[in-house]
């Protein structure tokens, strides 16, 4: 047989397409072409499986070779192709049966001596597989990872010669079974600190527990030693337990850009902190392949921006349309990909350019127009979209010394995961993601509250946008308190939270 078909699975954005391995042997002068749109890893990939086949004892046909990668408009990139193309080879020259490959599809980049190496993607690749109802054969190293998808059948290999005793019948290998201990939330990662550490700033703590019912974005402005670092640093372990689907959502992210996932996150909420020097491909993700930026990488977890307006301008726009829509569109010449960038946006500055404006201690020298100018590094649509607004105070040294043991992290959680119960189990979906039908539906005020809500638009100048965010605070402040309707109280809460308004 002159012709072999294989096949494996092309990365697009967190879509991984199918992608049909053709290799066909004919007469002539001895030549090995790849065509498909194959980047540079794929084409160099014909010196690893040459040498690959060489030193595992096979015979390199002296023939004229093609490797076809369907569909050709697809651009194929990495060294995960290696593995197919191998077994096509050995197909095609009668080496190993080809009666048993189209059962299954390969990934795995060939070292010259024939082992497997790790690649890139392999959660997105097994999801794919695992639909297609074909098991899935990779690199030992990746197989833990990819058996986070539980319908998925996975097969490891350490080495070409493994998998080509496996299919020839002499040492058949065994479906990969692994088991994943779960950590415990309570149990603070290397991000996570305690909510019972910080001392004082009940306002803001109680801020960060709405922020987390909800899923809604906060900016906390404030004088540097106020504990606004410390502060963002505890949401992700007040933020309520993943599911499953958000688990595996964050975890094929975290493996697209990283190249694989550490099992030890599993079911942790990422916590993304990128410096103010990032630039916007850093946070919103590109290359001529596009890889997800800062912003997906967070998903289902926070984006924290400490020292905000130090921020390129640029750099802080692109964060517009992710906040309101949950989704990045990165589009090239040759693809255009798809990431989810749904996230919590946690960010942090100080008040004027020396940090010490309202300072209990007069600190502060800064000129009115100097501040205004350093908060006006903020444009007024991006601060439109955060939901929460507040001021983190510097405390009196002897109020701090007062300060009471607060609540830890674990009591917080708790009502917030009540409230995320009650919000889910209404409308499906967190306060912060609802339409503005939903809003009317769900966000209906009585008549104390509209009159007051009303009062406050039309002093503070809140836009439509601002409206709408004020109402779903609201809703997930009546969450928290177990009340079904939204009380005069509830919005008076909301309203505060906009203090950049004023």
């Amino acid at each position: 047989m002159s012709l072999a078909v294989l096949y494996s699975r092309a990365l697009s954005g967190m879509e991984a397409s199918l992608v049909t391995v053709e290799v066909h042997l004919a007469n002539g002068l001895p030549a090995f072409t790849i065509v498909g749109l194959a980047e540079a890893e794929v084409r160099e990939s014909k010196d690893r499986v040459r040498a690959a086949l060489q030193n595992s004892r096979f015979k390199f046909p002296a023939q004229r070779i093609t490797v076809n990668l369907a569909p050709a408009d697809l651009p194929k990139e990495s060294g995960r192709f290696d593995l197919p193309i191998a077994l096509g080879i050995l197909a095609a020259t009668g080496q190993i049966p080809a009666n048993e490959l189209h059962r299954y599809e390969w990934a795995g980049e060939l070292s010259l001596n024939g082992e497997l190496r790790p690649v890139r993607g392999a959660l997105a690749m097994t999801y794919g597989a695992a639909r297609s109802g074909r098991s899935f054969v990779l690199p030992t190293q990746n197989a833990a990872e990819a058996a986070l998808v539980k319908e998925a059948t996975i097969y490891s290999a350490t080495s070409l010669l493994q998998l080509c005793a496996h299919l020839q019948g002499s040492e058949p290998l065994h479906p990969y079974q692994a088991t994943i201990d779960e950590p415990s939330l309570s149990a603070g990662s290397a991000h996570q600190n305690n909510m019972s550490d910080v001392k004082g700033q009940s306002q803001a703590k109680r801020a960060l527990e709405i922020a987390a019912a909800g899923g809604h974005s906060v900016l906390m402005m404030g004088p540097p030693g106020t504990g606004k670092s410390m502060l963002a640093r505890c949401v992700p372990g007040i933020l309520p337990s993943m599911t499953e689907q958000e688990a595996l959502e964050s975890a094929a992210m975290q493996s697209l850009a990283n190249g694989s996932f550490d099992l030890a996150n599993w079911k942790r909420r990422p916590f993304r902190a990128p410096h103010h020097t990032a630039s916007a491909v850093a946070l919103v993700g590109g290359s001529s392949i596009p890889r997800p930026g800062e912003i997906s990488l967070a998903l289902h977890g926070v984006l924290f921006l400490d020292e905000l307006p130090e921020f390129d301008r640029r750099v802080l726009e692109v964060l517009r349309e992710p906040l309101e829509t949950g989704m990045i569109t990165i589009s090239r010449a040759a693809q255009r990909a798809n990431f989810p960038a749904r996230f919590q946006l946690v960010a942090a500055m100080n008040p004027c350019p020396c940090g010490y404006s309202g300072h209990h201690d007069g600190k502060c020298r800064c000129t009115p127009d100097q501040i205004a100018r350093y908060r006006g590094k903020i444009s007024g649509p991006l601060l439109d979209r955060i939901d929460i607004q507040i001021v983190v105070p510097a405390l009196p040294h002897q109020e701090m010394l007062r300060s009471a043991q607060s609540e830890s992290s674990d009591t917080i959680r708790g009502r917030v995961e009540i409230a995320r119960l009650h919000q889910l189990a209404r409308q499906g979906i967190h306060n912060a993601e609802l339409s503005v039908a939903q809003i009317e539906e769900y966000c209906q005020l009585d008549t104390a509250s509209n009159t007051l809500l009303e009062r406050a638009m039309s002093q503070l100048d809140i836009s439509a946008r601002a409206y709408h965010r004020i109402l779903k605070l609201a809703r997930t402040i009546a969450d928290l308190a177990g009340n079904q309707a939204i009380l005069a109280s509830h919005v008076a809460e909301a309203i505060q939270y906009r203090r950049m308004n004023r």
